[in-house]
């Protein structure tokens, strides 16, 4: 059976799982009564709640005798790691623009990556059948778009076709039947070359593995194109590093290939199929495992360095313990040093003291995921601020810049680009209109700048603006850029948070917890109005005397607490604060919680 192996590649929320989905359907991988979730290819928790694609996945579908294997990428560029590699195992990409919002950060960063490696992407304007699709405006500026990326003259003559994923259809012409997704089955067919390896079927075995996973059964796994010859079950393998350094030698206890959404066993992996191997110990993504008889490792995608670092430690809190099972660092060593072999964007090192282990690093959203996972897993952490990571560069200070690009109504332009050029050093680079009564702006503004601004920006917007970003370069050192103005609410008392306390108290600030809530001396409980600090009591009740009479008692209205998200708790935190994650509670907290002991810091500081 002849093979195509396809990328879809896109940016957030253009509609790449859910295009899957259909193409999944429409050959036959699901029977007609058969359940399946909506975004069947989005299984891990997370992907489902947030709506975002986090791990790239492989399917395989058939159609009119060819086998067509599809893997579905993130579009943030946050696991962009895992994109890179995807895109070497694949012979053409499937670049999905929505037809109202035209080519977004992602896309940029996706499409960069994929025309630099050769392919000649195949362009799907996808949603046409929105009311404010603009599908002709959009494939200009895909052309363009291209054209700025250095696309060479057979990348600019690029096939396109319209579609709704949704609706599961996909035409040549904007007035086409509207049926079904033939179409863009026969342009993959036509437009993507058939694997390159099956002329070197007879040559010794090579696979380059590009992704890990574990499997409970049959224990650590990687899954790779095959670059040329022939496998079976039970035969001997070598991996070998990038160096082209011997690993280990292992036997082949299991091969298997992708049939929709289900990996089958099967005897025998041909050159220029994407399979999942099984036996090795050691053996982890971008290792080339190949025959014994070969030295030469297979090239590998260099890895875009991590911008940013976390420090993940022990809960030393009052409450630490309390929720969670796994509280030792020695148990958060050994995860984090798993997350490493599994995720090649991040690097996790010790700190000097042994308690804490610095995590580095794409973006926020790559930590709040990772966190996520582990509170999840009944892991307890204590979090600190995300730090920028520089480098010299020709003995000059270096710092990451990132590209912005931000939709917002034509109103809170000025607000938007007051912020981003005044305290948070950016640049304006363009700002054009984007429909009616909307605005694009596009930034480049220091990685430091926006830590925190996600906040600060949905309060500026009301809550209707849309921001991208994407990592663009280094640049010089901006200086100094200032953290949060407003000071914290910080708990001297430990114990149950009391109404009538926090009622007396809002004058003074908003709450971040609410009432009958457990607290400690320490603890961070609201926002200050002012731009310092200040201990309060949220403890304290009401004095009550032995005269009593109705209607002395004034009944007790509390504004709502603003609920931080785990991102939002992490972003809004100073360097001397940090974040508590228990599996039911996320808390901001004072880093040392004795108030002489912040004093003797801020001293010695």
């Amino acid at each position: 059976m002849e093979l195509r192996n396809i990328a879809i590649i896109a940016h957030v929320d253009h509609g790449k799982t859910t295009l899957v989905d259909e193409l999944l359907k429409q050959s036959g991988s699901f029977r007609d009564n058969q359940a399946v979730s909506e975004r069947a290819m989005d299984s891990n928790d997370i992907e489902r709640e947030r709506g975002i694609t986090i791990l790239a996945k492989c399917t395989s579908v058939e159609h009119n005798g060819m086998r067509i294997n599809i893997v579905d990428t993130p579009g943030h560029a946050d696991f962009g790691g895992e994109v890179e590699r995807i895109l070497s195992m694949v012979d053409g990409v499937c670049l999905l623009v929505d037809a109202a919002e035209g080519p977004m950060p992602q896309t940029k960063f996706v499409t960069a990556k994929a025309l630099a490696l050769g392919l000649r992407p195949i362009v799907v304007l996808n949603k046409v059948d929105k009311p404010d699709a603009e599908p002709d405006r959009a494939l200009n500026e895909v052309f363009d778009l291209f054209a700025n990326l250095g696309a060479s003259d057979e990348q600019l003559d690029f096939p396109h076709i319209y579609a709704s994923g949704r609706n599961g259809w996909a035409d040549n012409s904007l007035d086409g039947p509207r049926k079904n997704l033939d179409a863009l089955f026969d342009m993959v067919i036509a437009h993507v070359p058939a694997p390159r390896q099956v002329k070197d079927a007879d040559k010794p075995f090579r696979m380059l593995a590009t992704t890990l996973s574990a499997d409970p059964f049959i224990g650590r796994i990687l899954t790779g194109r095959v670059e040329s010859g022939t496998l079976r079950v039970g035969e001997t393998l070598k991996a070998l590093t990038r160096t082209g350094e011997k690993l280990e030698q292992f036997r082949v206890t299991k091969v298997l290939a992708f049939r929709g959404l289900n990996q089958t066993a099967i005897e025998e992996a041909i050159a220029g199929d994407i399979v999942t191997l099984a036996g090795m110990t050691k053996a982890t993504v971008a290792d080339t495992l190949c025959a014994l008889e070969l030295d030469v490792p297979l090239p590998a995608q260099p890895i875009d360095p991590p911008t940013i670092t976390v420090t993940f430690g022990i809960n030393d809190s009052p409450l630490a313990g309390k929720d969670g099972t796994k509280v030792q660092s020695r148990v958060i060593r050994e995860r984090l040093m798993r997350e490493q072999e599994v995720n090649v964007a991040i690097k996790v090192a010790d700190t000097p003291g042994g308690d804490a282990f610095e995590v580095s690093g794409r973006g926020e959203l790559q930590m709040g995921v990772l966190i996520e996972n582990m509170r999840r897993e009944g892991f307890e952490l204590s979090i600190s601020r995300p730090r920028v990571i520089f480098r010299d560069i020709d003995g000059i200070k270096h710092e990451p810049m990132e590209e912005v690009t931000i939709d917002v109504d034509d109103e809170y332009t000025g607000p938007v680009i007051e912020k981003l050029t005044g305290p948070r050093k950016g640049e304006l680079v363009e700002m054009k209109p984007a429909g009616v009564g909307k605005t694009r702006i596009i930034a480049h503004v220091p990685s430091r700048g926006l830590i925190g601004y996600q906040g600060q920006f949905m309060t500026d917007t009301r809550g209707t603006g849309v921001l991208n970003r994407v990592f663009h370069d280094w640049a010089p050192f901006k200086g100094a850029i200032e953290g949060r103005r407003q000071g914290v609410l910080v708990s001297m008392e430990s114990g149950i948070s009391v109404a009538y306390a926090m009622w007396k108290l809002e004058d003074r600030g908003h709450f971040f917890i609410g009432v009958q809530e457990q607290v400690y001396t320490g603890m961070i409980i609201g926002e200050h109005n002012r731009d310092n600090d200040l201990e309060v009591n949220p403890l304290k009740g009401k004095q009550l005397t032995n005269v009593r009479a109705s209607g002395t008692d004034e009944a007790v209205r509390l504004t709502t607490p603003v609920k931080l998200s785990l991102e939002q708790s992490i972003a809004y935190i100073d360097d001397d604060e940090l974040v508590e994650v228990t599996p039911k509670n996320i808390r901001m907290r004072k880093r040392y919680l004795d108030p002489n002991d912040r004093k003797r810091q801020s001293r010695a500081g």
